[in-house]
């Protein structure tokens, strides 16, 4: 498929499914996996459930910082603290995803995912779905907005939408 230029190699943050995540399906069975939440990322999953984008950001030295971690990946300060963003920010990179990774995901192909630099978060990138028509052209620093897609089962997940 397309795509645009290569994201960092490190950092990828939150993915289809929201970050780091616990599988509670059986092997080969076909139902998705859903975010754990229940660690140091678990103020990032309930600012989710309440409409909101937060990212950990260092009381000490103000790096932001995605995923969230115990310690401040800079000055290695104990003092990472939970900030509001807007939800804004630019297309870094995206593909359009044309094999399902995981069975559940069979029908939903093609979809497109992208890499989004956060405007408000010190170059921050988070990794999410672009919603809308899957076909859809697709540029570099197209500005974007977060979208909760909340689920039956408790969850939201932040994909992303072109800004108009």
């Amino acid at each position: 498929g397309a795509t645009g230029r290569a994201p960092s190699p490190c950092r990828w943050g939150e993915g289809r499914w929201g970050g780091r995540q616990r599988n509670h399906d059986p092997p080969g069975g076909g139902r998705a996996r859903r975010p754990a939440g229940d660690g140091v990322d678990r103020e990032f999953y309930e600012a989710a459930r309440r409409h909101e984008l937060v990212v950990q950001r260092c009381a000490k030295c103000g790096t932001f910082q995605f995923p969230a971690e115990w310690i401040c990946h800079k000055c290695h300060a104990f003092e990472p603290a939970w900030t509001r963003l807007s939800g804004r920010g630019r297309i870094y990179s995206w593909e359009r995803v044309w094999h399902a990774a995981h069975p559940a995901l069979k029908d939903a192909c093609p979809y497109l995912v992208v890499v989004v630099e956060l405007e408000d978060a010190g170059g921050v990138r988070m990794v999410g779905n672009l919603v809308g028509d899957e076909m859809q052209n697709v540029e570099i620093d197209a500005p974007v907005e977060a979208v909760f897609e909340d689920h039956p089962e408790g969850h939201t997940l932040i994909q992303w939408r072109l800004a108009s």
